[in-house]
């Protein structure tokens, strides 16, 4: 499972970079906390909700496959 976290992980990481936004404004635009984003991205959080995850792909205009893979 941890894999696929580091997957989810970079993406994140790699399309909020993309977008040229900050960890604070993607959580704002998820509507999910800092600390949330905060955790997914390190990798601390090794097994975030669905519904994180499409809020996530959502905000950052991508598809959730485009996160997971």
């Amino acid at each position: 499972m941890s894999k696929t976290i580091s997957i989810i992980s970079k993406n994140i990481k790699k399309y909020r970079k993309k977008l040229g936004i900050s960890q604070d404004r993607l959580s704002k635009l998820a509507d999910i906390t800092l600390h949330t984003i905060t955790k997914i991205e390190s990798g601390a959080t090794s097994d975030p909700r669905i519904e994180t995850v499409k809020k996530i792909a959502d905000a950052l205009g991508v598809k959730t496959d485009d996160l997971i893979r």
